[in-house]
């Protein structure tokens, strides 16, 4: 578990969290190629593709790539950016043969400070996801890129069809597997007590999130949570590699200005930000449209 505290003179002027990671190979397969990222401010799930070792070095170069913004208190979303096209580079480079076909999903929590303001930012491509717990409120910030998702939203396929769907490990976005590798983002302001879950499809395809709601309100640390969550999945059978990475906010800068400003809803950077975030990105039920 980590914990970085904004009494660090380096840390000035950011958001303080504590976090906990925890993968597992799971009861089927033969390796893990998870990767996994639980250094602030980043905090990072890969969930490798192409088999071993193709989809186990996809993972890592990501994790490798986006470690090197560690060093700073804060990140923008232009350096999210930025490393995800040098791990997108790194592994279209792969050409050995037990490397090809390598990809990755990819997706990433990082604590940001803007205009005086601590915010959350979520990056996702693939169907690793992101969900919030704040306060009454429990979401699923990050949108799938698979095919049961695209499905649901032409109203084929309802979310129990789609947990049994021969499609449901198919995306539709990944980095270094095929040509479409544009991420979504999110801005979300942070609140004190806030718990972000990044985790691989292991998790989300064995617990349901009635489930993982329940288990991140548990009024327990976040390494037990992580331990739950990974516990409730093996239970589950455990069919794929299981990767978890919970991140709590204990202090939180300038909170009391975002939420005169927010009420905690996700929004768009503002014109300092330093590359756009458009309304295709809001979370689930945020959007003008109404979609979904």
């Amino acid at each position: 578990m980590t914990d970085r505290s904004l009494s660090d003179p380096d840390l000035h002027g950011t958001v303080r969290v504590v976090s906990a990671s925890m993968t597992h190979v799971g009861h089927v397969r033969a390796t893990n190629e998870d990767s996994i990222l639980d250094v602030p401010p980043i905090f990072l799930v890969a969930d490798g593709m192409g088999g071993h070792n193709a989809g186990e070095v996809a993972s890592a170069i990501t994790v490798e790539e986006f470690e090197k913004l560690t060093i700073q208190e804060n990140v923008s979303v232009e350096q999210l950016g930025d490393a995800l096209r040098a791990a997108g580079v790194r592994i279209g480079e792969l050409g050995g043969e037990s490397t090809r076909g390598a990809g990755t999903t990819v997706a990433v929590v990082a604590t940001m400070v803007l205009d005086g303001v601590g915010y959350w930012v979520v990056l996702n491509l693939g169907d690793s996801r992101v969900y919030r717990l704040s306060g009454e409120i429990f979401e699923q910030v990050s949108v799938d890129h698979s095919v049961v998702q695209e499905l649901m939203d032409r109203g084929d396929l309802t979310v129990e069809q789609a947990r049994t769907h021969p499609y449901r490990h198919m995306v539709t976005r990944a980095l270094g597997a095929g040509p479409d590798s544009d991420p979504d983002y999110w801005l979300i302001p942070a609140e004190t007590g806030d718990r972000m879950l990044i985790c691989s499809d292991g998790l989300t395809g064995e617990v349901d999130d009635a489930s993982i709601e329940r288990l991140l309100r548990s009024p327990v640390d976040v390494r037990t949570v992580c331990r739950d969550l990974v516990g409730r999945a093996l239970d589950g059978g455990g069919h794929d590699n299981i990767s978890v990475v919970v991140v709590e906010a204990v202090e939180v800068v300038g909170q009391s200005l975002a939420a005169e400003n927010t009420a905690g809803s996700a929004e768009s950077p503002t014109e300092d930000a330093e590359t756009e975030v458009d309304e295709d990105t809001l979370p689930r039920g945020l959007r003008e449209d109404g979609a979904r």
